[in-house]
């Protein structure tokens, strides 16, 4: 079997997520001004969750009491959120705006790879191997030469942001698991995030001393409240809705969009300058995001079966 079809709908989310997921790369970089990686993804954590919590309250939902609901989102938490988080804010602090995007658009990539192989109803079909392949030679034109002359702070850096993608890719397919349970998208949202924040908490506590810090500029607290409130609490309620109507390779296909808007906002609003490795590895990335999605060549293939 292949992945569930798309609706207009779901191609309406992806857009919106792939707006507020653009935007939260401007606003890591933004945050990461004042805030060191680590207490940076925990406040992204905790300040979303009084607002996802009355959100949920207002719908007349509740986080779930049972011992395995609860394991089921701190595995979740982890995958999704905490540790890939932790990576990606780290990674970033070494590497532009549209740079980090552009790895970040790699998780489609990871995900079709490990659907085939943990799922049975999102196997891999030729157009999507083909996406794979470009893909990966997107990544290799982007960091291959710098990871050649030795394994600099920057190639080490953008290391650590595939591997947070990767985590991203096993996350989306393990949160389609939680649809076969009671819990609810938004519940499954909300856990995951109270579940990050508290996973992350001592890592901060240990690694940045948060309370040595001085106070932070005016700019990174935009950043930081941009990252909890629009990008993750209205936006982890979007995805995981997503994931649940269109499947986990189908949902991961935001990224396909996300990177224009990251790279855009760089340019304008930091001044960041775009390598044309960047652009030609980006290039490949999103032809191999259209080959994943496989639409296109389907709708070739009908013109040239028709007379």
């Amino acid at each position: 079997m292949t992945s569930p079809k798309m609706s207009g709908g779901d191609w309406g989310i992806i857009l919106l997520l792939s707006l507020l997921w653009g935007g939260a790369f401007l606003m890591i970089a933004l945050g990461l001004r004042s805030f060191p990686p680590i207490t940076l993804a925990f406040m992204r954590m905790a300040l979303a969750v009084p607002f996802m919590l009355l959100a949920l309250r207002f719908m007349g939902q509740k986080l779930p009491s049972d011992a395995r609901s609860w394991r089921q989102l701190f595995i979740l938490g982890g995958l999704n959120a905490a540790f890939p988080f932790m990576l990606f804010f780290w990674g970033q602090s070494f590497i532009s705006t549209g740079l980090g995007s552009i790895l970040n658009a790699t998780t489609p990539l990871w995900g079709v790879l490990l659907a085939h192989l943990f799922t049975r109803d999102e196997k891999a079909t030729s157009s999507r191997l083909l996406g794979v392949f470009l893909g990966l030679a997107g990544i290799v034109v982007m960091v291959g030469t710098g990871a050649l002359k030795g394994m600099t702070s920057d190639v080490v850096a953008q290391l650590a942001c595939l591997s947070a993608t990767v985590l991203y890719a096993l996350a989306a397919i393990y949160g389609r698991t939680l649809s076969q349970t009671t819990m609810t998208p938004f519940v499954v949202a909300t856990g995951q995030v109270f579940t990050a924040a508290v996973l992350i908490l001592p890592f901060m506590l240990v690694i940045d001393h948060p309370w040595t810090l001085p106070f932070a500029r005016w700019d990174a607290w935009i950043g930081a409240i941009g990252l909890a409130v629009p990008s993750t609490a209205f936006a982890y309620f979007l995805y995981f809705r997503l994931i649940d109507r269109a499947g986990a390779s189908n949902a991961m296909l935001v990224a396909f969009i996300q990177p224009v808007v990251a790279i855009l906002l760089g340019v304008v609003v930091l001044g960041e300058s775009v390598a044309i490795k960047e652009m030609i590895g980006a290039a490949l990335i999103a032809c191999g995001l259209v080959a994943i999605d496989g639409r296109l060549f389907a709708k070739l293939a009908q013109r040239r079966s028709v007379p």
